[in-house]
Parts: structure tokens; C-alpha cells; sequence
């Protein structure tokens, strides 16, 4: 196995409706949001983490694929390859050509060398500098607090009420991968329902209740625009 290129996607991703990728601090500050969102520490500006991208697309691949069940919930990995047959194998040995698989001394050395190492490589997304130039310019702020509540049923009034930070509607992150190419093979067409996916289900929290609906403008491969291909994914084909 030789490694014979390595390729670059790069996109922006426009938020359509408010994303929340939660921060992990559970203190409350005087004034604070009850979940704040996940900033840069030195320029205190939202980003989303590359780890909530490729988590968020391999499980959506898996789901997409019908593997979930076999994995029993689990990540993909090399142990249950044996349980796959025919194209549905083949796509499975794809997902771990591009996202690793965690292989041990149990599994099959002759199916380890065959999927080599992890392809993708995710890169944290910053705010795109243009849209926060604009957003400086009219005095806005980069974030939301958005305020929700339970109904109580019966009596029609709102309970528990808490607030939310999220990253507004309109905004632009820079988004980055790199992809491994061994052998002159062509992975491309698995991480574009990857990116289909996403745009058709969303990134962050809460998105039943309409958080984190994104899509991908201006996507590039090695500088060359891709934006039409992914366009034109159909799931129901590629399935």
C-alpha cells in the first residue's frame, strides 16, 4: 500500500437556523446562559469542534448503510466486517478506510493491511472572518440566547424556563478535511452522502427542535469545484 496523494474539501458551512455544539461547562455564571456554547479561549469565538463533524457523519453513514444493528449500537469496526457480505461489505470496509476502526491482535492481519490506516483528517471550523467583519459593522454579537420552556399540559402555562446560547442563523464557518488517497483509490463519492446527510439532518444539539440545520457552499477538492456533485448525491441510489 502506497500513499499516492493527498487530497484537501474545503466549503463553507452556512448556518439556516441557530446551532448550539454545547461547551461542557456545567457552572452558571451571574448573567450567564445555562448552555453556553463551545468558544475559542484566546478570541472567545464560537467553533465547531472537527471530533462533532466526523462523529456526527460516520454514525449518519453507518445508520445509512444498515450496520448499526450488527455493531450493536457500537462504532464499525473491523470484527464485524465478517458478519457483512457483498456491496454492503464493501461500503463498510470504506467507512474504515476513512474513519479508523480501532483493529487488535484478534482480527484478521490479512483484513488490516487491506484497510490500511485512516483516511480523513477533520479540521476544527472557525467563523469565517468576512461574516464576523459584517457582524462587528452592525454592532451585533456573534452569539444568541435563545429562551425556551416546558408546558404544563393541563393548565397551559410554561415551566422550567431555561436559555440556550446558540450561534445564529447566517453565520459562516470555514470547513476543512484532508483525505489520504492509497493507490490511487476513490473514496469521494462516500464522503459526499457523508455531507449530504449532514446537510439533510443537522449538526449540534437539539435539532428536533430545529437547531443546527446547515448546508455546504463553494465545496472544493484540490481547489477544483465539487459543489455540483454534491448537489446531485441521491441517497436512495447509493444505498
Amino acid at each position: 500500500m502506497q500513499l499516492t496523494q493527498i487530497q484537501k474539501l474545503s466549503a463553507k458551512i452556512e448556518l439556516l437556523s441557530g446551532l448550539h455544539i454545547g461547551s461542557g461547562n456545567t457552572e452558571i455564571h451571574i448573567g450567564g446562559t445555562d448552555n453556553p456554547v463551545i468558544k475559542n479561549p484566546i478570541t472567545q469565538q464560537p467553533y465547531i469542534p472537527g471530533s462533532s463533524i466526523k462523529g456526527k457523519m460516520r454514525s449518519l453513514l453507518e445508520w445509512h448503510l444498515g450496520v448499526v444493528g450488527i455493531a450493536e449500537g457500537h462504532p464499525l469496526s473491523f470484527k464485524h466486517i465478517g458478519k457483512l457480505s457483498g456491496k454492503t461489505q464493501d461500503q463498510a470496509k470504506n467507512l474504515l478506510k476513512l474513519f479508523g476502526g480501532a483493529p487488535d491482535s484478534s482480527n484478521d492481519q490479512t483484513l488490516i493491511e487491506e484497510i490500511g490506516p485512516t483516511r480523513l483528517a477533520f479540521w476544527d471550523c472557525s467563523l469565517d472572518s468576512a461574516w464576523v467583519e459584517d457582524m462587528d459593522k452592525k454592532n451585533l454579537l456573534l452569539t444568541e440566547t435563545k429562551m425556551e420552556n416546558m408546558i404544563d399540559r393541563i393548565r397551559g402555562v410554561a415551566e422550567y424556563p431555561r436559555n440556550t446560547e446558540r450561534v445564529p442563523a447566517t453565520a459562516r464557518f470555514d470547513f476543512n478535511l484532508t483525505l489520504r488517497v492509497h493507490d490511487g483509490e476513490d473514496l469521494l463519492a462516500t464522503i459526499l452522502q457523508g455531507l449530504k446527510l449532514l446537510e439533510l439532518t443537522g449538526l449540534g444539539g437539539s435539532g428536533s427542535r430545529g437547531y443546527g440545520k446547515i448546508q455546504f457552499t463553494g465545496l472544493t477538492l484540490d481547489g477544483n469545484d465539487i459543489q455540483t456533485k454534491l448537489q446531485q448525491i441521491d441517497l436512495q441510489e447509493a444505498a
